[in-house]
């Protein structure tokens, strides 16, 4: 289950773990135009964590998900590559 919030300055995605126990604690995501947050309570230590990702990272992260292992490297259509004349 997840729930969507827009606010001033940001989109607010809640990530909540409803399956079977047992269960991890939510994941808020705080998507800004310069960055992206999560933050996930640990209860183990009493505190939050975060993890600040910047545009590029969360591109590749998208793509991370349905590409099989290897390392990838997007490349712009106006770039050239190696041996590209």
């Amino acid at each position: 289950m997840f729930t969507i919030e827009h606010e001033f300055d940001s989109t607010v995605v809640t990530l909540v773990d409803d399956g079977e126990a047992p269960l991890n604690e939510d994941v808020v995501i705080h998507a800004f135009a310069e960055a992206v947050t999560l933050t996930q309570f640990d209860p183990r230590t009493g505190n939050s964590c975060t993890i600040t990702l910047s545009p590029a990272q969360l591109r590749d992260l998208r793509a991370a998900l349905d590409l099989p292992e290897g390392a990838y490297r997007f490349v712009r259509p106006d770039e050239k590559g190696p041996g590209a004349g």
